[in-house]
């Protein structure tokens, strides 16, 4: 099944092609790349910004009414209509030249994901969605996994590097989750790995202390793609607390159980 793209959506992969393009050319040269530290293990790079703008100014020359909430220049506008954008989702592995970090689009209307972009550079990967119309990589479509087992299952996680202060419950968490499952992975580009659970490359995901921008898109295309994601309360208040599990509906199942019994109560 071949995808027909929304119109909006057309302008988001556009908008996520240019940004591919800057970081690509960019990696050619990484010494020359000048990197800011934003805070502590969490940086910025002049390719972070530049592609960045490119996105803001392709949406905004198709929707100049739009709001936006990007993660290096914040939000900006008022409009039911918001782009949340993660110009190089992985910079840390960009840095590092470890090719694992994508770029990332997402459309909220009324607060709830309505067309996703991610796009993988480094593979020529694009995976999408339009609420409604499914999920598709490159143009045909995708689906989560069958796996309804967790101890069969293969699970994407995050390390909080930046809540550090709940490293100990995330601990709990993995060394249940290392026992339970098959394996875990930590590739390092959220944005990417919550691709992946739609494509069924991962049976699941789960981590600690992300933002809004590292999920918009990633949400829709797992919930288009026929599976489940929701906050550590099984509820869809992720965009704002940060806490995300995704997976199979029977694996998101299990996986959200194990994750209940090891969290700290507050």
């Amino acid at each position: 099944m071949y995808q027909t793209l929304h119109p909006m959506l057309h302008t988001a992969v556009k908008a996520a092609r240019k940004a591919g393009t800057i970081i690509t050319r960019a990696s050619r040269d990484l010494e020359n790349v000048s990197v800011t530290t934003k805070r502590q293990k969490d940086f910025v790079t002049e390719v972070d910004k530049a592609a960045e703008e490119a996105v803001i100014a392709t949406l905004k020359a198709a929707y100049p009414g739009h709001a936006i909430l990007a993660e290096e220049s914040g939000a900006s506008g008022e409009s039911e209509y918001t782009w949340v954008i993660d110009p190089l989702d992985g910079t840390t592995n960009f840095i590092h030249g470890f090719p694992q970090y994508a770029v990332s689009i997402g459309l909220l209307h009324k607060g709830a994901p309505t067309q996703a972009v991610v796009y993988d550079p480094n593979r020529n990967e694009l995976f999408t969605a339009s609420k409604g119309r499914g999920a598709f990589l490159n143009e045909r479509r995708m689906r989560v996994s069958r796996r309804t087992h967790l101890d069969d299952a293969l699970i994407g996680t995050g390390f909080p590097f930046r809540d550090i202060g709940r490293l100990e419950e995330y601990v709990r968490m993995f060394r249940q989750l290392t026992h339970k499952t098959v394996g875990i992975r930590r590739p390092g580009a959220a944005a990417l790995d919550l691709a992946y659970v739609a494509a069924g490359r991962l049976d699941g995901f789960w981590e600690i202390g992300l933002s809004a921008w590292d999920m918009a898109a990633g949400a829709l295309l797992i919930l288009e793609a026929g599976g489940l994601i929701g906050d550590f309360d099984g509820e869809d208040r992720y965009l704002e607390n940060g806490e995300v599990v995704a997976g199979a509906p029977k694996i998101f199942a299990q996986l959200l159980a194990v994750i209940q019994s090891e969290r700290t109560k507050r």
